[in-house]
């Protein structure tokens, strides 16, 4: 299993990023927000969608390098970037 977020400063984005995503089937996806560093003020938080892939145990495999630069390119086009510390977040699930 691997798991990537996209992080998005606008809900749009992510919502319909996390669509196209659930469209394509992938097993889990869903739209959380995401608290910036040293913010405490919701309005600070960024929308970021998380996906888990149960078929990629491999991180550096080329299928894995293949979606991580298919969803920084996903990301990049809406000013947003992919987190590549997912491990240990403590997201606030919006759906």
């Amino acid at each position: 299993m691997t798991e990537y977020l996209l992080v998005f400063p606008e809900r749009d984005d992510a919502d319909e990023v996390a669509e196209e995503l659930r469209d394509e089937e992938f097993e889990e996806v869903r739209v959380v927000r995401e608290a910036l560093a040293g913010e405490d003020d919701s309005e600070d938080h960024d929308w970021a969608v998380y996906v888990r892939v149960d078929t990629i145990d491999d991180p550096t495999s080329a299928v894995a390098n293949a979606l991580v630069a298919r969803f920084e390119e996903m990301t990049a086009d809406r000013d947003g970037w992919l987190d590549d510390d997912v491990t240990g977040k403590g997201w606030t699930q919006d759906r």
